[in-house]
C-alpha cells in the first residue's frame, strides 16, 4: 500500500520495520479523539477560507461516517498505514476522494497526536475522578454505619492506641480526595490546545487557533510550537497522579488482606470478591485486594518508563515518543478497573466488632493514657513515660493487662496513682478524650463525616 508520506522514498519499507514501527495496534483506541480533532480542524480551515465550505462539509460527512464504522466495529485497521491518523485519512480518501488530502493542511501528525492524547486524557480524568468520588462516598457511608466500632490503631504494625474504625477509614478518604485534586490539577495543564504547532515551527497558513480551541472546549492554546509537540510531561503527570492513587489503594488492600485473616478477623469479604484453592477446600482468598496490590507495580513501572523515555530526548518530536501510549493506556485502564473493583469489594465487606475484653488484652492500647494521666497529676512526661513502662513490664511478668491491675498494684509502682486512673485507661474513654479537631473521638469523627458528606456532594469540577 502506498504511504501517504512516501513521495521522497524509492524503496518500500522493510516488512519487519513496518511491523516494528507501526502503532495502530494500540493507538486505534484514539479514533474518536482523532476524528473529533479533525472535524474541529476542518471547520476552522473553512472559516479561515483555507478550504471551501463545500469541501469542509464533504470532509466532515466522511469523518462522521468513519466514526460510525469505528463505533460499530466495521472499520478495517491496516498495519501498513502505521497509525490511527493515517488509517483514518486513507479511509477518508476512499470515501470522499482527493479532497481528503486537504484535511491535513496546516497540521502535522506531531501536533495531531498531541491533541488526541490531550482529548483522551480529559475524558479519562473525568472517569477516574468519578471513581474516586464513588469510593470516597462508599467509605463515608461505611464510616457512618460503623461509628461505634473500635479497632486497635497501629504503628510499626504493632498495636498502639484504640481508634474508631470510622476514623481509620476516613484517613483513606482524605488520601482519595488529595488524589482527586492531583488529577484535577493535572487537568489544567492537559487542557491546552496544541493543534497549529504543526511539525515543530508552526504553519505558514493563516489559521485561527482560537477557533479550533473553542470548538474543542480548550480554554488555552499552547504558547510555543516546539514545546507543544516535544514534551509529554502532562502524560507523565497523569501517570504520577495515577501512581499515587495506586499506592494508596495498595496500602488499603494490604490492610484488607491482613484484616481478613483468622489472626486479625476484623472483616469478612464477600464471596463475590474472593476465590478458593484448587487443593485446600477451606480457603477463601482475598484475590481482588491482592491483585490491586500487585497491579500498583505496573502503574509505577509505567511512570518510570515514560520518564526514562523522555529524559535524553532532544527537541522536538522523536519517534521514541510513540512509546508514550502503551504505558499511558495501561495506566488509565488499570487505575479505573482497580478503583471500581475496590469500591465494590469494600462496600460488600462485613466489618466484625472486636469484643471489649479482646481490645483490653491487645498490646496495652491505653498505656499512653496512663502516662497522660500521670502528667495531669503533675508528673513530668519523661518520668510518667518511665512509670508507665515499668507498669507494662509488671503486666508482662505477671501475665496481666492494664485492666486486670488493682489499685494496690498500681500504687506499688507509683504513689501518684489513685482510683481515677481506671477511667483514663478504659478503651472508650481513651478515644472520647481525643476530642480535638482531627482526633478519633466520636464527636470529632461525626463532624468529619458531615464535612466529607457535604464536600462529596459538590461537583467534581
Amino acid at each position: 500500500m502506498k504511504k501517504l508520506w512516501g513521495g521522497r522514498f524509492k524503496q518500500s519499507t522493510d516488512a519487519l520495520m513496518e511491523t516494528f514501527s507501526a502503532s495502530i495496534s494500540f493507538d486505534k483506541r484514539l479514533y474518536d479523539c482523532d476524528i473529533e480533532g479533525s472535524i474541529a480542524h476542518c471547520k476552522m480551515l473553512a472559516r479561515c477560507k483555507i478550504i471551501t465550505t463545500v469541501e469542509s462539509k464533504k470532509i466532515i460527512k466522511g469523518l462522521q461516517r468513519i466514526l460510525r464504522e469505528c463505533d460499530e466495529g466495521r472499520f478495517e485497521f491496516s498495519e501498513s498505514l502505521e497509525d490511527i491518523h493515517m488509517n483514518i485519512e486513507n479511509r477518508l480518501s476512499e470515501i470522499v476522494g482527493p479532497v481528503a488530502g486537504k484535511l491535513h493542511t496546516a497540521r502535522s501528525r506531531n501536533d495531531q497526536v498531541c491533541l488526541d492524547i490531550r482529548l483522551y486524557l480529559r475524558k479519562e480524568i473525568d472517569d477516574i475522578v468519578s471513581e474516586l468520588d464513588r469510593l470516597s462516598k462508599a467509605l463515608v457511608d461505611i464510616a457512618k454505619k460503623n461509628i461505634d466500632l473500635c479497632i486497635p490503631g497501629y504503628t510499626h504494625l504493632q498495636r498502639a492506641q484504640p481508634v474508631l474504625l470510622s476514623h481509620h477509614l476516613l484517613a483513606y478518604v482524605e488520601m482519595m480526595l488529595r488524589d482527586k485534586e492531583r488529577f484535577l490539577d493535572a487537568y489544567k495543564r492537559i487542557n491546552v490546545m496544541p493543534l497549529g504547532s504543526a511539525a515543530l515551527a508552526g504553519t505558514n497558513f493563516p489559521i485561527d487557533r482560537k477557533i479550533t480551541a473553542k470548538l474543542l472546549g480548550f480554554p488555552e492554546i499552547s504558547h510555543n510550537s516546539i514545546d507543544a509537540v516535544a514534551d509529554r510531561d502532562f502524560v507523565a503527570e497523569f501517570c504520577s497522579a495515577s501512581a499515587l492513587t495506586m499506592m494508596h489503594l495498595s496500602r488499603f488492600c494490604e490492610e484488607v488482606v491482613i484484616w481478613n485473616t483468622s489472626e486479625f478477623g476484623f472483616l469478612e469479604l464477600s464471596d463475590a470478591f474472593t476465590t478458593g484453592s484448587s487443593i485446600m477446600p477451606q480457603k477463601k482468598n482475598p484475590d481482588a485486594a491482592e491483585l490491586i496490590r500487585g497491579k500498583s507495580g505496573r502503574v509505577f513501572g509505567n511512570l518510570v518508563s515514560l520518564l526514562t523515555m523522555m529524559k535524553g530526548m532532544p527537541l522536538a518530536y522523536n519517534k521514541d515518543m510513540q512509546e508514550d501510549k502503551e504505558p499511558l493506556f495501561d495506566t488509565s485502564e488499570t487505575v479505573k478497573a482497580c478503583l471500581r473493583i475496590f469500591t465494590d469489594m469494600i462496600k460488600t465487606a462485613m466489618f466484625i466488632p472486636i469484643p471489649q475484653k479482646e481490645l483490653e488484652a491487645s498490646g496495652f492500647l491505653t498505656a499512653t493514657d496512663l502516662a497522660d494521666y500521670l502528667v495531669l497529676k503533675g508528673v513530668p512526661f519523661r518520668e510518667a513515660h518511665e512509670i508507665t513502662g515499668k507498669t507494662v513490664a509488671y503486666c508482662l511478668e505477671n501475665k496481666k493487662t492494664l485492666a486486670d491491675l488493682s489499685l494496690a498494684e498500681l500504687r506499688k509502682i507509683s504513689k501518684r496513682i489513685d482510683k481515677e486512673v481506671f477511667n483514663h485507661i478504659a478503651i472508650k474513654n481513651s478515644m472520647d478524650r481525643k476530642n480535638i479537631y482531627g482526633g478519633t473521638a466520636k464527636k470529632q469523627v461525626r463532624a468529619q463525616i458531615l464535612r466529607l458528606t457535604k464536600k462529596l456532594k459538590n461537583k467534581s469540577r
